[in-house]
């Protein structure tokens, strides 16, 4: 039954499972969550899949790495009950993400070739310790600026145990100062605070670097993943008709 069933340009399931390196469970979980176009089944109960379920398994594993799972899922889902118009506003939608996430980056980037710059001739650290008005004053904001960038976590003074005065340690005079050109970037307080995060688990703005050029090529690879993607589908459409 297997000759005859490839000879007519039908598959089993486990003949499309195995061009894909896939289970043929996984197979048959595909086509139940509507990832797949129903099957035909034989008048034994058995699934008979086609060329046109090969295109659709191959879009959609093309289409996870630049888009991920979920949305890959709903672009199939979406395709396969004539709702073509819902996939494309899917997928617009994950390119703009991607969009965003590149101007972060450049924000991130401009960010700290300032912070290279305003620490040029200073000590080691790049920054020196200092009190809330001081500070307040270096960057050009008040001083209520700056207790709130600390109730959003994205500076952490201590307080001195004497006078109770907020101190800036150079890490966090350093974080101000990435906030504040952030902030002038017109980014949000609250999509700043993951970058924070990521100076601070880095241990500083050098080994940062390192960081932000990984998340450049994660970005290159997901554009690069989208448009395999956007092949993968198209031929998928045409095979749909």
């Amino acid at each position: 039954m297997s000759q005859n069933l490839q000879t007519s340009g039908k598959l089993r399931p486990v003949d499309l499972a195995r061009r894909h390196g896939l289970s043929t469970q996984a197979v048959r979980n595909y086509e139940e969550a509507g990832i797949l176009p129903t099957a035909e089944r034989t008048a034994s109960g058995y699934r008979v899949y086609t060329r046109l379920h090969e295109r659709a398994l191959a879009a959609f594993l093309a289409l996870v790495p630049g888009h991920g799972h979920a949305t890959a899922t709903a672009v199939m889902q979406a395709v396969n009950r004539d709702a073509v118009d819902q996939a494309f506003q899917l997928i617009d939608e994950s390119h703009a993400r991607l969009l965003r996430d590149r101007r972060t980056l450049r924000a991130v980037e401009d960010a700290l070739r300032g912070l290279t710059a305003e620490s040029a001739g200073t000590d080691a650290a790049g920054f020196r310790q200092m009190f809330i008005g001081p500070l307040a004053e270096e960057l050009g904001v008040r001083p209520a600026t700056l207790r709130k960038w600390e109730a959003a976590g994205l500076v952490r003074p201590r307080r001195d145990p004497v006078t109770g005065y907020r101190v800036y340690e150079p890490s966090d005079v350093r974080d101000a100062h990435l906030v504040h050109q952030l902030r002038r970037g017109g980014h949000l307080l609250e999509r700043i605070a993951p970058l924070i995060t990521q100076v601070r688990t880095a241990g500083g703005l050098e080994p940062l670097e390192g960081a932000l050029r990984d998340w450049r090529g994660q970005l290159s690879d997901r554009s690069r993943a989208m448009l395999r993607g956007a092949a993968a589908l198209d031929a998928y459409l045409v095979e749909r008709g």
